[in-house]
């Protein structure tokens, strides 16, 4: 279904309404209103990933398959942007990982393998954007939380489970630790070596030993200025025969009591006008929480009973009386009691108040109290509804009765939320509302297989057909098959297209359980849908100041291919116009030759760079050449939020992901045999601090290090140390130890490299592939270093050795790089994969165990308006049991889809 959007048109509301005597002055505020949304679609258009992942958690030496889908106004492709960018950002807030992925047809496939050296048992945050999304808050990016587990190595299983409790003097954090062995049995009668980190400092610290249920219990007190807001508890259980096995739990008191919001519809609550009233109610962790209660008036008259109906949220009627007020009394599931005054309700004033519960059309009213009615009776009123910044329906009337009705039909929107604003007669917003439209035959997706049920290790014939109500439909989709009894779930929780591209992407705040209204839908769910608009407001158009001429400032343009781009200067700093450049990819046939413009700049556009290739500039083509410098333009890339509130973390992973790490540690078992069978060699010693001999006074063992091979993918080493320095905080270009910093005291670290004391912003000239390590130390216990240089704190950046060879002239001034030559490592597309599906041939026997979680994921799924199929096929491994199908993706028109179905295997 194509939805037409309108442009200045004119629309009467089909009930009730009439136009307006001064139709001439009526039409041109609404035209203002209709003219200043459009510049804004048009401008800022809107662009949304999603992705679509194999399953929602993995292990260790797993690999992430995933596939992204671009889209624009009404979800169709986006023409805009034809690169998105991949983030993967760990639980301490440091950039672990990123990819850069072309995209054809508004779609790109990528994977992310969980190396063992990069990768711990922890949560993951996964956040996908485009450079034009840059522009706008980090709300819009596509982000999911994916909680990996350690199946590998893993000798020691943990549970934990904290409280917190505060006052404004003191504040008490008991933990409660269980301790398993790698069979699972409780380890008891240990000595646990425990303590306490916040803001990089040991706050507290003691010992302990575990009961005979394996569990230790754990009380820190802290003084009201030093609360622990985000702590690590660090763990070391003592084994009989000396082996010390760690765990560490990120702590992050949830202090508070439950809060409880209210949310008048239309905007607010006035006296003598009946309104409905939502109710949000959530704990400190931001999840929702249950409740039960009454509304009474000042007189202590019950005015109604109200009660959750969906995850904390409910809503309730109220006709506020004059000289009355208001409070619902309310008992939370966790049996605490609390008090809430409700708002206060206005002299005078409308309201927009909508029914959503019928099929093809949303019931409107306008209602307004009589002292509003009657100071404002027979101007005009104007309704626009607009989704996605893009007007598709607009209305006017005069205010002839204290309620008009309208039906307004739904096959006018796109699915999706629609933002309905009344504006007054002088165009100023004065009342919103928010509904939400789901054509459910817009797009029917169906699997099929050619059998109800199969054999272990037996091929599978599968078909994924696409219609909308009345016709077959090409698309492009993605299919996973998982085991379900080795990937179980919750289908509500889960992120999927449908919550994503309709729901969450377009509402502030933390959306849980998304995926429940879209569950199979009935009339309850899409009646908590509707009271989650209620309380969850609308982030991505304000009226105000979108009729005040506030637009989102734009810095970053999209991006239609991979380009490199920068200045060529003389050594004067002065830029050469027409100067002749030449691009090439070293051991790639690729290359490009430009001139630059009359400002010296330069642009290589539309190149195609496999991702850790070096890529080498020269100007040596040119007059006087030797005189040249090339200077790069920096990349853009999304920051990283520090201390993000998620409260879709999985704190006992160990616990959470049994059953998958389970299988996981009999699937990766070889791992372990190759490391008891590896023949190991003389050590090669790493270079530290201690090789060089201005560093040598420093402790011998770093605060924190970062490994060379953490720097893969970083493309501005600076930028890079801002997320991955733990304890140093970045100001004015300078780092800071972070504790002095908060203090007030602003002393700079001192930065060596290869022991040599350098300039901060002249280590972004240093080849990353080259550095060794980062050791990062918080305190010179000497001083030598902090007396020598006025500094405090080290950060020493550590090279690699390179072995000493007999070299003459010659081959030195080789080594030597020329000025009018530029070699660097850009951050390249990344490598395409395919999923490996084994083959089995029927009536032969195979002797291996096939115990994959992920049976079979095929991202390139492509329907046909003909036929509306996609076939293919694939081999079931040795699991029993259920397997479970997902397909997911958008028509030619759109429509996002998701279908699921199951077989079995026995």
């Amino acid at each position: 279904m194509k939805y037409i959007k309108i442009v200045l048109a004119l629309f009467v509301l089909s009930l009730g309404l009439h136009f307006s005597a001064k139709a001439q002055q009526d039409t041109a505020v609404l035209q203002n209103i209709l003219e200043k949304t459009k510049r804004l679609s048009q401008t800022q258009p809107i662009e949304k990933v999603y992705l679509h992942f194999d399953k929602p958690y993995y292990s260790v030496a797993d690999t992430i398959w995933f596939k992204a889908y671009l889209t624009s106004e009404q979800n169709l492709a986006s023409q805009l942007s034809k690169i998105v960018y991949v983030d993967v950002i760990n639980d301490r807030d440091s950039l672990v990982t990123a990819l850069k992925l072309p995209v054809t047809n508004s779609v790109a496939t990528g994977h992310i393998p969980l190396n063992m050296d990069l990768f711990k048992q922890g949560n993951y945050y996964i956040k996908a954007y485009t450079v034009w999304m840059l522009n706008f808050p980090q709300e819009y990016y596509f982000t999911k939380t994916i909680p990996v587990g350690d199946a590998i190595d893993k000798k020691l299983y943990t549970n934990i489970k904290y409280n917190t409790t505060q006052n404004d003097k003191a504040q008490t954090i008991t933990a409660r630790v269980q301790f398993r062995n790698a069979e699972k049995v409780p380890l008891s009668n240990k000595v646990v070596n425990w303590r306490m980190v916040s803001s990089y400092d040991i706050v507290a610290k003691g010992r302990g030993t575990t009961d005979q249920n394996g569990f230790l219990n754990v009380e820190v007190s802290s003084k009201k200025d030093n609360f622990i807001n985000n702590g690590e508890l660090l763990t070391d259980l003592v084994l009989a025969d000396k082996e010390v096995l760690s765990s560490s739990f990120n702590i992050k008191p949830q202090v508070g009591r439950n809060d409880l919001q209210f949310f008048p519809e239309g905007g607010d609550l006035y006296i003598g006008l009946p309104s409905q009233v939502a109710i949000k109610a959530v704990q400190p962790n931001g999840l929702g929480i249950d409740y039960t209660g009454n509304v009474t008036d000042n007189d202590g008259n019950q005015v109604t009973a109200i009660s959750s109906s969906h995850l904390g949220m409910g809503a309730f009627y109220l006709n506020p009386e004059p000289s009355k007020t208001y409070k619902a009394n309310i008992t939370f599931k966790d049996g605490t009691k609390q008090e809430y005054h409700i708002p206060a309700a206005k002299a005078s004033g409308l309201n927009l108040q909508v029914t959503n519960s019928l099929a093809d059309v949303i019931n409107v009213k306008i209602v307004a109290n009589e002292p509003y009615f009657e100071a404002n009776k027979g101007k005009p009123l104007f309704l626009v509804a607009q989704h996605n910044n893009v007007v598709y329906y607009a209305a006017q009337t005069m205010l002839q009765n204290q309620v008009t009705s309208a039906k307004i039909p739904k096959d006018k929107f796109p699915s999706g939320i629609v933002q309905l604003t009344l504006f007054s007669a002088v165009g100023e917003p004065v009342s919103e509302r928010l509904a939400f439209i789901l054509h459910k035959n817009a797009l029917n997706l169906k699997i099929s297989t050619d059998l109800a049920s199969y054999k272990p290790k037996q091929k599978v014939k599968m078909t994924v057909t696409a219609q909308d109500s009345t016709k077959k439909i090409a698309g492009d989709f993605s299919v996973t098959v998982i085991d379900e009894q080795k990937v179980p779930f919750n289908d509500d929780s889960e992120t999927t297209i449908l919550s994503s591209l309709l729901l969450t992407s377009d509402l502030q705040g933390y959306i849980e359980k998304p995926n429940y209204y879209f569950n199979k839908p009935n009339d309850k769910k899409m009646a908590d849908l509707d009271i989650l608009l209620l309380t969850q407001g609308y982030r991505r158009f304000v009226y105000k100041d979108i009729l005040a001429n506030k637009y989102n400032p734009i810095s970053f343009y999209p991006e239609q291919g991979m380009d490199i781009t920068g200045t060529l200067r003389d050594r004067t700093g002065m830029p050469v116009k027409k100067g002749a450049l030449r691009l090439m990819v070293t051991n790639k046939p690729i290359s490009q030759e430009i001139l630059t413009s009359p400002s010296g700049l330069f642009t290589f556009k539309n190149l195609n760079i496999p991702d850790s290739s070096e890529v080498v500039i020269s100007a040596k083509y040119n007059t006087n050449s030797s005189n040249m410098m090339i200077m790069l333009d920096q990349s853009p890339g999304a920051a990283i939020v520090k201390g993000m509130q998620r409260p879709d973390e999985v704190q006992n992973i160990d616990s959470t992901l049994n059953n998958y790490l389970a299988n996981s540690k009999r699937q990766y078992r070889f791992l372990n045999n190759l490391k008891e069978v590896v023949i190991k060699g003389a050590p090669v010693k790493k270079i530290t601090h201690n090789d060089y001999s201005a560093l040598t006074t420093l402790s011998m063992m770093a605060d924190h290090q970062i490994d060379g091979d953490r720097l893969g993918n970083c493309r501005d080493l600076i930028g890079c140390l801002k997320t991955m320095a733990t304890g140093l905080t970045f100001y004015e270009n300078n780092f800071y130890i972070t504790r002095d910093y908060n203090a007030g005291r602003r002393v700079p670290v001192a930065v060596f490299m290869a022991g040599t004391p350098v300039d901060l912003f002249s280590i972004n000239g240093a080849n990353v592939s080259e550095i060794e390590s980062i050791e990062i130390f918080l305190r010179d216990e000497i001083g030598t270093v902090s007396r020598t240089y006025g500094t405090n704190g080290v950060i020493s950046i550590n090279m690699k050795k390179i072995e000493k060879t007999k070299m003459s002239i010659a081959d030195l001034k080789k080594m030597l790089p020329e000025s009018n030559m530029l070699k660097f490592n850009p951050k390249g597309f990344s490598k395409e994969r395919s999923f490996y599906a084994p083959k089995y041939l029927p009536g032969k026997t195979y002797n291996v165990l096939d115990l994959r979680s992920t049976i079979f994921w095929n991202p390139k799924v492509v329907t046909d308006a003909t036929t509306g199929a996609s076939s293919f096929e694939f081999y079931n491994a040795d699991g029993k049991g259920t397997y479970k199908a997902i397909v997911e993706g958008l028509d030619v028109n759109g429509n996002p889809g998701r279908f699921i179905y199951r077989y079995t295997v026995k």
